[in-house]
């Protein structure tokens, strides 16, 4: 048979172009770390952290874990192309390595070791060449998946999958001929020479009995060896950047990098690490009310592609659900607000009414926040819960009121944002407060992470609330009513507090368990972040969420954020209520209790 010795050209080519590419980009991202970046990454490669690291780069780069605990059947998809193609890679080499007894041979040898070495002898030949076989049927079944999910997407239990480009259509086309093409070219050769196994052998078998093998032998290496390169060539304009990509992003994560108010190389890393595997989609709520254009995996895509990206940038809710979803670990609302600030013009505000505001002294901070100052029953409670614990408290914001920043740098106003953070972190710090509680999530969330309040404990009234039933100081009564309790976006997906809310509910009533709860709570659609989000899509999305609640019948819908109430009480449906509300009624009714039993004891002692 006459053999030609240039067929390997497409695939050394894709390979060359393709590591260049990589090389070279992750040096422009690494140069444009900021210099404390660079020494916690620096660091890092001295810490433990680094095991850590790979074995999440296993786990989730190659394994797909994280999508298998959201989607078993897309799991195994991933799974089986991504860690199948490593595996066959590292089995192919060791088969080489066996065969030669070198480590000295061309890196491509091993991803056309059939042609090259048509009678392999040597011992094991006959385990690897079955080991062989069952990696690459592993792979194609793989492919056989992702060509069903892209027909009948309902199999795997998604409602949509993502929109192509044309350079995801590329590298897509490919990826599925890879395999199906390397079964060809290597069962050819098994119909030539019965180097194959089980299943290469049995389909050379029936090659060799209907088709004309040698006018097709070279012809298949060619086409296997151009979808290589074709597809080595179209990965870092496409979707399947994700692969080399987010192993650099678990690295640099467990360096310690932490996304910014700004735009950066770290976010340009974990934009690129977005597989758009379409899972963040489905948990998208504004896709029910009509809204398909602002989702997460298309902003990060018209950001990759210099899109006009206004309109998804500034209509999306920000309420996390999508973040909580994405199996590679994005920091989506990060990225969006840090957009946000780079998009957005800087506007001039006068803040000259908070030199006014009177300064006090106290143990205890109470910071309402705009909106519970809009849900003001949110507020009189919180006096009530105070006035009977006793605690001396500073209503900081009571008059004057000073907004925390939230919403402006929501807004992308990061420079208007920082004006009233200093303003307020100057009104705390000289109070000689110890510790400093609130009743907006939102609030809570900004306190937290934009704020340095150094020896100032940050509370949400939530967390105190339940610390305060623990000791004794609140007491413990059945209101004799069902609820059910709404997680807050910034609350619970935003600060991680899922159980201390639930403690106090359960202290005061019978509550219903939700299967939609803590990470996966639904939003209640007034999100401050949707700026340009039409008025009719948001109603839609509250709606559709107390439609869901009120297939428990409950007595009442417990929630912890005055934005959240404001907006759900609107429906009219389910009384609401904030669970300082709630607290509030239970002391009452306990105090009631507590003057009937004197009354009582009293009438008895006359």
């Amino acid at each position: 048979m006459i053999r030609d010795p240039n067929f390997q050209y497409p695939f050394l080519i894709g390979t060359i172009f393709l590591f260049a590419y990589l090389i070279i980009r992750v040096i422009l991202w690494y140069i444009k770390l900021s210099k404390y970046d660079k020494l916690r990454f620096i660091h890092f490669w001295k810490t433990k952290s680094v095991w850590a690291a790979i074995r999440d780069s296993v786990a989730d780069g190659l394994l797909h874990l994280s999508i298998f605990k959201k989607n078993p059947l897309l799991g195994y998809m991933h799974m089986s192309l991504a860690f199948g193609w490593f595996l066959l890679i590292v089995m192919g080499h060791l088969e080489v390595i066996a065969d030669r007894h070198s480590l000295n041979f061309p890196f491509y040898y091993a991803v056309f070791y059939r042609y090259y070495q048509p009678h392999p002898d040597f011992a094991g030949a006959k385990v690897f060449g079955a080991v062989m076989d069952f990696l690459l049927l592993i792979i194609l079944s793989g492919v056989a998946l992702a060509i069903i999910k892209r027909i009948r997407k309902q199999i795997f239990g998604m409602k949509r999958t993502t929109r192509l480009k044309t350079f995801d259509k590329i590298a897509l086309a490919s990826l599925w001929l890879i395999f199906p093409l390397r079964l060809l070219a290597e069962s050819l050769s098994a119909a030539y020479y019965h180097n194959g196994s089980f299943m290469s052998n049995t389909l050379g078998e029936w090659f060799i009995q209907n088709v004309r093998v040698s006018a097709i032998y070279d012809l298949s290496w060619w086409l296997y060896s151009c979808s290589l390169g074709f597809f080595f060539i179209a990965l870092p304009f496409s979707r399947y950047m994700h692969i080399p990509t987010e192993i650099v992003f678990i690295f640099l994560r467990h360096a310690g990098i932490m996304p910014k108010k700004y735009w950066n190389s770290y976010a340009q890393i974990q934009m690129y690490s977005c597989s758009r595997c379409g899972i963040c989609l489905d948990a998208c709520q504004l896709y029910e009310a009509g809204v398909s254009n602002v989702q997460s995996v298309y902003f990060l895509q018209f950001i990759r592609n210099n899109e006009n990206v206004d309109k998804s940038l500034f209509g999306c809710i920000i309420c996390g659900r999508c973040q909580e979803a994405c199996p590679v670990h994005i920091n989506l609302n990060d990225l969006r607000t840090a957009l946000r600030i780079k998009a957005s013009k800087p506007l001039t505000f006068s803040y000259e009414y908070t030199q006014k505001a009177l300064q006090q002294k106290a143990g205890i901070i109470y910071f309402a926040g705009c909106m519970t100052h809009l849900t003001p029953q949110i507020k009189f409670s919180m006096r009530r819960i105070f006035d009977f614990l006793g605690d001396n408290v500073w209503f900081m914001d009571k008059d004057k009121s000073i907004c925390c920043g939230a919403p402006l740098m929501l807004a992308g106003q990061y420079d208007s944002a920082s004006q009233l953070i200093q303003k307020n972190t100057e009104l705390i710090m000289a109070s000689g407060a110890k510790t400093l509680i609130l009743s907006c999530p939102i609030c809570y969330k900004a306190f937290r992470e934009d704020y340095v309040l150094p020896g100032i404990s940050i509370k949400f009234h939530a967390v105190y609330l339940n610390e305060m039933i623990r000791q004794g100081r609140l007491p413990k009564i059945n209101l004799g009513f069902k609820t059910i309790y709404h997680d807050p976006c910034a609350l619970g997906r935003g600060s991680k507090i899922y159980d201390q809310p639930r403690y106090v509910i359960d202290s005061y009533s019978q509550r219903i368990r939700l299967k939609k709860e803590k990470a996966e709570a639904l939003c209640c659609g007034a999100g401050l972040g949707a700026i340009n989000l039409p008025i009719e899509a948001k109603n839609k999305v509250t709606f559709e969420a107390m439609s869901y609640f009120a297939r428990f019948k409950p007595n009442a819908l417990i929630t912890a954020c005055p934005l959240c109430k404001k907006t759900f009480a609107r429906d009219r449906r389910i009384p609401v209520l904030d669970i300082a509300e709630l607290t509030a009624r239970a002391i009452d009714e306990y105090v009631n209790e507590q003057k009937k039993t004197v009354r009582e004891t009293r009438l008895i002692e006359s």
